[in-house]
């Protein structure tokens, strides 16, 4: 058996912190972790380090937090870890070709969509909003373009009608480690062939942003309904009536022949509440108003009703 690789390893989120796990699990030396740096976040804005930092520390590794790998002080420090290979998952920070071409044997990269589709940063969300039916894992050999390289190992995963993004990434997430870890077995052997990708099939995931959580009720119901999944369980989608904030956390699609104006409330009931689109209907099942719980529509019928009685309009 080939002498395990020596790892450097750059992720971020929840998702990168399960690929670190297995690679720690499988008794990779991992010489550095690479994460962002600590960010404000909850009510009291306090800095909070990332899943990947908080797993690495927890595990005695040491953690760099640059705000850029441009610095030429950033690209000594990891030049000096002397690694065979840096493992990028959601990283979130672009590497220059200085750190690209430091390692043994490069970088390669873990991405949640089946590249050359949805290269950038919310592969997951895009291909759920698109109405994709499968996407997957790909790991590719990292060059500098943006989600450019060469893959080397794929997985496939179909997108089920039902799926929000944390659904979909859960499952993504029990295909990744396993792929990576087969492809790391392999790269200690020797090279191994990739498979250069399309630039005529690439579409770009441009990254979440939170003005694009509010729903136009003029558009079709099952767009709404991709993009209720799509943004489920950040930034969650989100409405207004009378004035008032409501997050859309869960529905499905309806079937309606009536002729009320888009964001109009038909009916409500214990199933939920009936609101007319640009095509078709949209029947809301979990909400939340601002500044409170998340509910079932049953439950914020109960208590909030006239609010939410038929005729009565979303703002937007």
């Amino acid at each position: 058996m080939a002498t395990p690789l020596r790892l450097a390893f750059a992720g971020t989120p929840d998702f990168a912190a399960i690929h670190l796990r297995a690679l720690l699990e499988a008794g990779y030396p991992i010489l550095a972790v690479y994460t962002q740096p600590d960010r404000r976040a909850g009510r009291g804005r306090q800095l909070t380090a990332s899943p990947v930092k908080e797993l690495a520390l927890a595990h005695g590794l040491t953690v760099h937090q640059p705000q850029t790998l441009k610095a030429p002080e950033a690209q000594a420090e990891f030049a000096a870890l002397a690694v065979d290979l840096l493992v990028v998952v959601a990283y979130g920070l672009i590497l220059p070709t200085a750190v690209l071409d430091q390692p043994r044997l490069g970088c390669i990269n873990v991405h949640a969509s089946l590249l050359p589709r949805w290269r950038g940063a919310a592969p997951i969300q895009r291909a759920i909003a698109a109405g994709d039916v499968e996407t997957g894992i790909a790991i590719m050999q990292m060059e500098a373009g943006l989600d450019t390289g060469p893959i080397l190992a794929e997985a496939r995963c179909p997108i089920r009608p039902d799926d929000t993004a944390g659904s979909l990434q859960e499952r993504l997430a029990g295909l990744g480690p396993t792929l990576l870890l087969d492809v790391l077995e392999r790269l200690a052997e020797g090279p191994l062939p990739a498979q250069p990708q399309d630039d005529g099939r690439a579409t770009y995931a441009a990254k979440i942003d939170k003005a694009e959580a509010w729903i136009d009720w003029r558009d079709s119901a099952t767009a709404i309904d991709r993009k209720v999944r799509a943004f489920n369980p950040a930034p969650v989608a989100q409405t207004q009536l009378q004035g008032a904030t409501v997050r859309i956390w869960t529905g499905s699609v309806s079937a309606y022949s009536g002729t009320a104006s888009p964001g109009t409330i038909v009916s409500t009931g214990r199933e939920g509440i009936l609101v007319a689109c640009g095509t078709g209907a949209y029947l809301i099942h979990d909400l939340q108003l601002e500044g409170r719980k998340r509910l079932t529509a049953a439950e914020l019928l109960n208590s909030s009703g006239d609010r939410f009685a038929p005729g009565a309009a979303f703002d937007r």
